[in-house]
């Protein structure tokens, strides 16, 4: 299996953050030296280790902002 290569090209902010000290943070990444997308997923306190998460194109993340945005919350 190939390995995955990730750059974390912008640290947009952190969501949360467990008793752990894993954070669920949105970035843009740069994945397999790919234009960079939004990221959203956990990572370890020392940024070695991730969970599973989503990436989504410029596009999307405005879709994703529009809808949050019609929600009363």
């Amino acid at each position: 299996m190939p390995e995955i290569k990730y750059e974390v090209v912008k640290e947009i902010g952190v969501l949360s953050e467990t008793g752990n000290g894993w954070t669920k943070e949105l970035n843009m990444l740069s994945w397999n030296d790919r234009e960079p997308v939004y990221d959203l997923r956990t990572w370890s306190p020392d940024k070695e280790r991730m969970g599973k998460g989503i990436t989504l194109s410029a596009e999307e993340a405005r879709e994703l902002r529009d809808l949050l945005n019609s929600i009363d919350f």
